[in-house]
């Protein structure tokens, strides 16, 4: 009786990390609204004035939606086979986690090394003739979509895997018993369950895409900017504090707006297959 009493104190540090949490979060929205007038709107007023601020806004929730994209169809493949595999399923885990023992500089460096303009792609591709000039593969978009899905694609394969493990492998095999093939069993049975995580994994993906700071910045371009390198600049290269707040909470609110209905989606499919089942 005694100890769960004083069971409460445990949650102590806890509460003291929330608390630090909830307050910088505040003071970084305050300063959002900080002016040389006092508080006021006039920094969204300046970035929604400006024309190059809207397209590093635009581009970044499309880099972070492309991410997403591509990563979920390399990662729904993966995390099924991982999921029905026969043989020892932990060393398939292993080599999907093995990236996260590796600094994400090293790794994005490793793809400069990669696809850069001497690298060992357009190497290759010369060598076999099929082309005749390095392709631009790096200081791009493409360099940073690139990056970012090797970066974030094992959080995608875990998130799907975590509901293929919980699927009953008795499912397929009765809708198969019943007449189904293979692509119908999947369509009507295997898709509809693994839904929860798949949203799961999208949403993750992109909310980490939309805030990525040292992928965008080691192989993006100058015109290929997104809010998250744009707030490295503000903040250590011009130490304007009050406008990447601003930025950062212009970038927050428009993850949220898809990431809210995203999570009502969740919910409801859950729900939905709670109630089938």
């Amino acid at each position: 009786m005694r100890i769960a009493r004083w069971a409460w104190l445990l949650l102590l540090p806890l509460l003291a990390v929330l608390g630090l949490f909830l307050f910088g979060l505040g003071d970084l929205v305050w300063s959002s609204f900080a002016g040389p007038d006092g508080p006021g709107l006039d920094l969204y007023r300046q970035f929604f004035a400006r024309a190059d601020y809207i397209d590093v806004l635009l581009r970044t929730l499309w880099v972070a939606a492309l991410t997403t994209v591509v990563s979920l169809f390399i990662s729904y493949p993966v995390a099924y086979f991982v999921a029905r595999y026969q043989g020892r399923r932990d060393w398939l885990l292993v080599l999907i986690l093995l990236p996260w023992l590796v600094s994400v500089v090293v790794r994005t460096f490793g793809w400069i090394v990669i696809l850069g303009n001497r690298g060992l792609l357009n190497g290759f591709l010369a060598w076999l003739g099929v082309i005749d000039g390095p392709v631009r593969l790096i200081f791009n978009t493409t360099g940073v979509v690139i990056g970012l899905v090797h970066v974030f694609c094992p959080f995608m394969i875990l998130a799907i895997l975590a509901v293929f493990l919980q699927l009953e492998r008795a499912l397929e095999e009765a809708s198969m018993s019943l007449g189904a093939g293979p692509l119908e069993t999947f369509w009507r049975v295997v898709l509809p369950l693994s839904l929860p995580g798949v949203i799961s994994g999208v949403m993750l993906v992109y909310l980490m895409s939309t805030g990525a700071i040292i992928t965008p910045l080691l192989l993006g371009g100058l015109r290929d900017r997104m809010l998250g390198t744009q707030i490295y600049q503000e903040m250590f290269q011009l130490f304007d504090f009050p406008k990447a707040a601003t930025l950062a909470v212009i970038l927050t609110v428009t993850a949220f707006v898809v990431v809210l209905p995203l999570q009502w989606l969740e919910r409801r499919v859950s729900r939905n297959l709670k109630g089938a089942a």
